[in-house]
């Protein structure tokens, strides 16, 4: 699926491409460069990283891999969303939530922005590998492949199902985590894997509720812009009680003590009732805005910050 117009006319976004074509400050640049890293997704899969390898090292994980493992793990997540925004260039000038990134005001060169991804990737891999171990280099290169070729190439464009399969990018770094400290992977990063798998659709699909019109001008088959809101809610509804009996899991696979598995449940608990709030606005015959879809996308943001955080506390304890 194409767009129907890569170049959006409008003229506040011509007003600011054309700014953006003037002699722009050093400080300027590197600050559009760090804008296609999309600093705030690294921050959610910096936070499922971290706690997993204080799991993995049951206490403190060796300040030297852990700080190696997080810094090149920047440099990988930076590398495929900074290819996104190249691959995704046109979508992001279509969209009102977009247009503000780099390549759709014209900040950065599409080509420029094409090797500034590529060298991150590259960066990331060899850093990874010589500072921590290829295991964990290997299982990142992965997740930027499929984020870029399978996620935003094949996916994003083609099918409803996008961030369902595309999500499991944003699942690896569970793995690269456990990996960096292990050298191996096991059942508990697996459930955490999961955990993080079934969160991402609901997660997004609720943003997407929000910025239907967005995905719709762009022609990107979100769940929200092909089906029913009754049918997003139920479906989120789904994934979340498959989130929380997932974290669950990781009570008996990885021997947590009593702490986990209560806060998980707390957590869990708050988390499907909102959703089912969501449910109940639907039948009740909102629609759009009124849905307020956007108080569950925060809980969930939360939700992932909490367990995770839990994870890495209830690791001390053992």
């Amino acid at each position: 699926m194409v767009l129907t117009d890569k170049q959006p006319t409008t003229a506040p976004l011509r007003a600011g491409a054309a700014a953006s074509a003037a002699p722009r400050s050093f400080g300027a640049v590197v600050k559009a460069y760090v804008a296609l890293t999309k600093p705030r997704i690294i921050e959610l899969l910096l936070i499922t990283t971290l706690p997993v390898m204080f799991m993995a090292a049951r206490g403190l994980p060796p300040l030297w891999t852990a700080v190696s493992t997080l810094v090149f793990g920047t440099l990988s997540a930076g590398s495929a969303n900074a290819l996104n925004c190249y691959i995704d260039r046109d979508i992001d000038a279509a969209m009102r939530r977009t247009r503000r990134r780099p390549l759709a005001r014209e900040q950065v060169p599409p080509g420029n922005a094409l090797i500034f991804g590529v060298v991150l990737g590259v960066l990331s891999t060899l850093g990874l590998g010589f500072a921590v171990n290829w295991l964990a280099a290997g299982l990142s290169l992965a997740a930027n492949l499929f984020y870029v070729f399978v996620y935003s190439m094949l996916l994003k464009r083609r099918t409803p199902q996008n961030v369902v399969w595309g999500g499991i990018a944003g699942c690896m770094p569970v793995l690269i985590g456990w990996a960096g400290i292990t050298g191996d992977v096991g059942w508990a990063p697996v459930v955490l894997f999961g955990v993080v798998f079934f969160w991402t659709p609901p997660h997004t699909w609720t943003l997407a509720m929000r910025y239907k019109e967005d995905y719709a001008a762009a022609n990107v088959p979100m769940l929200p812009v092909v089906a029913t809101e009754r049918r997003v809610v139920l479906e989120s509804l789904a994934y979340t009680w498959a989130t929380v009996l997932c974290s669950l899991l990781l009570w008996p696979v990885a021997h947590t003590t009593l702490l986990y598995p209560a806060v998980a449940a707390v957590l869990g608990g708050a988390c499907l009732w909102e959703v089912y709030r969501l449910l109940g606005r639907v039948k009740a015959g909102k629609t759009g805005v009124d849905l307020r879809p956007m108080r569950f996308f925060h809980w969930s943001n939360a939700y992932l910050a909490l367990l995770f955080l839990t994870v890495a506390i209830d690791s001390m304890l053992v």
